[in-house]
């Protein structure tokens, strides 16, 4: 991509109201443009990392042979009426369509996935089950803030399984503990598993998974004995402060899996008839990501006060490349082309219009994982500068071996 024909450009202040480091630097960089609070447009740069956090969540979903739908996000109030949910959500966006039908806008999905699952698994056969889809959802948030990290309007992966046993619901909800810590692996980052209590959606324990950043607006509480980790509701008051007995890190939550046991098959009177011919309960759990909430949790727990630093695997584009002068433009044309034959996605900041300290600045704020710098001192010195974003190291590479060197280096980093 030529930067000069990008869509959006950086900007040199970021928004005056930005909260946060995703907030200030997405919007910065030209990632994400505000158009309400908790309400953002994603422009091309976001959107390719967001569809690479997409598709990262989708590999490791279908490992676990979960299949992908997509429901309506439209929901009508009587299936809430069949759960006693159209009050106790208090964040649902509420309207009135044609003939004074009242509906809902998407918060969660358990009223719309519950009777689908039913209206084909109707044998012991069918079971388990688990589907899962990436869409918007709509949460009337009192406070939203913190950028993307808590939106009105954001994009989720919500996950359901169905089973007929709870050994088969437990072995599945292990199964996709370790799904989770893959996806954040991937996405570069150290997940903790943490113990939770449900709120609205479940009475009993559910997990949450929570990555410890001082930007982090929750409390995890590490038992130092044990080593296992909760979050501040499941610890007895007395020992919120405790830091005897526990290791207390601020963090952001960035997913949660919890069981859902009968409540919404229940509700449906959704059960079908085993082998022997005896009713039996259908059991459920339910798996959900922030797809957008992760990216903004990259940006929190990765960014340094230059910019963003993006892992390899969800980086908007590989390499970075800048040519410096009007005289270095040639060259870098191609490497431009070299680098794209290579497989690698490159962000070729081509302007003649903007100086070399712009576009310097401008690199280490977008954040792409190799930056590779044409300039009359490189050319002098036989090649080009090469900069890693997250380490800092950086040396002169030889010309004609700057594409394998490039494509080497983001290959060790597993892209």
């Amino acid at each position: 991509m030529r930067y000069s024909k990008m869509f959006t450009k950086t900007r040199k202040e970021a928004p005056a109201d930005s909260d946060s480091k995703n907030a200030r630097f997405l919007a910065q960089a030209g990632f994400v443009q505000q158009l309400a609070a908790g309400v953002y447009s994603f422009l091309p740069l976001g959107l390719r990392t967001l569809r690479k956090i997409e598709a990262i969540v989708r590999e490791e979903m279908d490992a676990t042979g979960a299949q992908e739908i997509t429901m309506p996000l439209l929901h009508p109030k009587a299936l809430y009426d069949a759960t006693g949910r159209w009050e106790k959500i208090d964040v649902l966006f509420k309207t009135e369509g044609s003939g004074s039908k009242e509906y809902a806008l998407s918060s969660t999905a358990e009223e719309v996935i519950t009777p689908l699952v039913q209206s084909f698994a109707n044998s012991y056969k069918d079971f388990p089950v688990a589907v899962y889809q990436m869409r918007d959802k709509f949460r009337n948030e009192p406070r939203a803030k913190s950028g993307i990290l808590r939106g009105r309007e954001f994009l989720m992966k919500d996950l359901y399984s169905f089973h007929l046993t709870e050994e088969d619901f437990l072995a599945y909800y292990e199964r996709m503990k370790e799904a989770y810590l893959n996806v954040y692996k991937r996405c570069g980052l150290d997940a903790i598993v943490a113990a939770a209590s449900g709120g609205v959606f479940t009475e009993k324990h559910s997990h949450e998974f929570q990555v410890a950043t001082e930007a982090g607006e929750d409390h995890i509480y590490i038992d130092r004995e044990t080593g296992e980790a909760f979050n501040k509701e499941v610890i007895e008051e007395a020992d919120h402060a405790n830091e005897e007995k526990y290791e207390i890190k601020k963090a952001i939550e960035v997913g949660n899996i919890f069981p859902l046991e009968c409540r919404f098959s229940h509700a449906f009177d959704f059960t079908v008839n085993s082998a022997e011919g005896k009713n039996i309960d259908v059991i459920m759990g339910c798996y959900g990501i922030g797809i957008s909430r992760l990216m903004g949790s990259i940006v929190e727990v990765l960014a340094d006060d230059d910019g963003m630093v993006w892992p390899k695997e969800v980086a908007p584009y590989h390499v970075h490349l800048v040519a410096l002068g009007e005289d270095e433009m040639a060259q870098a044309e191609s490497l431009y082309a070299d680098l794209q034959d290579a497989g690698l996605e490159v962000l070729f900041d081509d302007r003649a219009d903007a100086s070399p300290g712009a576009k310097l600045k401008d690199a280490d704020l977008i954040g792409c994982p190799v930056r590779i710098l044409v300039s009359k001192k490189s050319l002098e010195a036989g090649g080009v500068e090469w900069k890693d974003r997250s380490s800092g190291e950086s040396g002169i590479w030889d010309l004609g071996e700057a594409v394998e060197r490039a494509a080497q280096m983001l290959v060790e980093e597993n892209v």
